[in-house]
């Protein structure tokens, strides 16, 4: 991760920052809560990471890059409980109160201490290759839907059936080890308009007009969801004239696509003149991000992502990095 003089405020934020922006909105406690004893939401944050322990430590068992990973892995099971149990019993141990953003954290210190840098690599790569060699058929099924306004809740849809790969849920991994998952699948088992939140209407007719002149995309995981949903709609993005800069995480954190890898899977996208299925590639960035979690918190970016979304007028922060845990409020 970047150093914290090289990290800063993401620029759009409203300012001042303090007062208008908070990284995690949850309300895990509130002024009139005992500092010393666990609240209800608190307790339930902890157990849902609890949940996820036999899960992460599965992946760190087979991770063929560490010596000994199954006794590190038992290792990492134990500690991570064991700190989760002290937060518990006092929530301002481990740099406490709890939120999302430290839960998180220390898992990765712990899984790092013990030499695991990214015990979600095989999957990765394996989802990877499989939604590579499915790009083409996604983006002529979107690109043979003549009306526009249907093309675009279509490729909205693919957002969200995309990110249902994430690996962080202990329910989503358990379903995935036992029956995989489909791309296409999970497009026609989304649950039909409208959403529970559903701005869609408004976002199309501002789509419509085709103002937008800088977009910066948070991604989020690797496989169907960057590959299958993410690029698709900014190719969409690029074929309107828009300048689109993909913000990736610095290190590896479950199954989030890092800087790196989503470099490499462009790469393998463009065909031999660098377009995308035939769009220019020319506008397209891949930035850092600075973030080495599977949440981030907007006032610490990567200097390089500041300075690119200093004049931008779209900003999408897709799945669990945007919606459950930071919603931000922009200028």
């Amino acid at each position: 991760m970047e150093s914290d003089s090289a990290m800063g405020a993401f620029p759009l934020l409203t300012t001042p920052i303090e007062s208008n922006y908070r990284a995690c909105t949850i309300p895990y406690r509130f002024p009139s809560d005992n500092p010393r004893k666990a609240t209800p939401t608190e307790i339930a944050w902890i157990d849902l990471f609890r949940n996820s322990i036999p899960s992460f430590k599965k992946r760190a068992e087979s991770d063929t890059t560490v010596v000994d990973a199954p006794t590190k892995a038992e290792k990492f099971a134990q500690r991570y409980a064991d700190i989760l149990d002290d937060i518990k019993k006092d929530p301002e141990s481990h740099g406490g109160p709890p939120d999302c953003i430290l839960l998180c954290r220390l898992r990765e210190q712990v899984l790092r201490e013990l030499g695991f840098r990214d015990i979600f690599k095989k999957v990765k790569d394996e989802e990877n290759t499989k939604a590579i060699s499915l790009f083409p058929e996604v983006v002529c099924l979107n690109d043979d839907i003549e009306d526009g306004g249907k093309r675009l809740e279509n490729l909205v849809r693919g957002i969200f059936a995309g990110n249902i790969f994430d690996l962080g849920s202990a329910q989503l991994a358990e379903v995935f080890s036992r029956d995989g998952m489909s791309f296409l699948a999970s497009c026609q088992n989304l649950v039909p308009r409208p959403w529970v939140i559903d701005d869609f209407d408004t976002f199309k007719a501002k789509w419509n007009k085709k103002s937008w002149k800088k977009a910066i995309i948070f991604v989020d995981n690797s496989g169907a969801d960057v590959i299958l949903g993410i690029l698709p709609f900014a190719r969409e993005l690029l074929k309107c004239g828009t300048q689109v800069v993909l913000a990736a995480n610095d290190l590896p954190s479950i199954n989030d696509v890092t800087y790196p890898e989503l470099i490499e899977i462009i790469s393998k996208l463009k065909d031999e003149s660098g377009k995308l299925i035939g769009v220019d590639t020319s506008n397209l960035l891949i930035a850092n991000s600075g973030n080495d979690l599977p949440v981030i918190d907007l006032t610490r970016v990567s200097q390089e992502l500041a300075y690119l979304a200093s004049d931008a007028d779209l900003v999408i922060l897709e799945g669990m990095v945007g919606f459950s845990h930071n919603p931000a409020d922009f200028t």
